[in-house]
């Protein structure tokens, strides 16, 4: 196949695509044996950073059991802001668990996801721009919304501020929901899933099915992050890192990456 150069006009497939509202699902479907120019990535990017050493602890993903976090005990909530700081700091990013999200919320986003996905082209095209699994979604996006609250209180002690700064800046006011959709793809070697990125949002919120498959970038190195059935990925976005607590309301994110 030809390499991607300087001449290559993306946008016209890119549309065309697009247009199609079948999407990459539509694509695995269609049994393709050679991957659309428009996904395929420069080499700087395949071939970038290294991943990290299996056996090193320094590249050991950090989960925080947030267990006790918010109870009578001022012990084990300083432990744990002490724990989500220093992830903060150093990662960007940590997985948390016993979050107060309850599992049955987060299995059925995952199953609504699935059971749009596996709609065909024409049905997907009925449902293409809304929401197929409303009701979900809304009382998804109320215990995401209500897990935030508690989160930017915990975050805002991280950063040495009374508990309820964050929150009075009014960062935890919506919520934005996206699926994401990765099928076996029939020549990896010329494409990523996702390139290399930052979140501009104030925080962005992941949860991977058990395929997995995100990874982020710590020294150097590209470190998998575990999938966990009913952890929450918490990356702390631009706005965050820059410290702009002027800025509100900031949208609240949350991914759903199925295999």
């Amino acid at each position: 196949m030809a390499p991607i150069t300087a001449a290559y006009d993306r946008l016209p497939e890119l549309k065309a695509f697009d247009e199609t509202k079948a999407g990459v699902k539509g694509l695995a479907d269609a049994g393709i044996k050679e991957l659309p120019r428009i996904f395929h990535a420069p080499p700087h990017l395949i071939n970038g950073s290294p991943a990290a050493p299996a056996d090193d602890p320094n590249f050991t993903f950090p989960i925080i059991d947030l267990e006790g976090a918010w109870g009578k005990d001022p012990v084990k909530r300083a432990q744990i802001v002490g724990e989500i700081r220093d992830a903060s700091a150093n990662w960007g990013f940590f997985q948390v668990v016993n979050h107060g999200v309850p599992a049955r919320v987060v299995d059925e986003m995952k199953a609504g996801a699935h059971r749009f996905f596996e709609l065909d082209v024409e049905q997907k095209k009925e449902f293409f721009g809304r929401d197929m699994t409303k009701e979900i979604v809304t009382e998804f996006s109320e215990e995401i919304l209500c897990f935030a609250d508690s989160l930017f209180g915990l975050l805002s002690e991280a950063l040495g501020l009374s508990s309820n700064h964050l929150k009075e800046l009014g960062c935890a006011e919506g919520v934005d929901v996206a699926y994401n959709y990765y099928p076996p793809c029939p020549q990896p070697e010329l494409t990523l899933g996702a390139t290399q990125h930052t979140d501009t949002a104030f925080i962005a919120m992941l949860v991977q099915d058990h395929i997995g498959g995100l990874q982020v970038l710590h020294r150097n190195h590209w470190v998998d992050v575990p999938p966990m059935s009913q952890g929450l990925v918490v990356n702390i976005g631009n706005l965050l890192q820059a410290r702009v607590f002027l800025i509100c309301p900031i949208r609240f994110f949350l991914w759903l990456n199925f295999e």
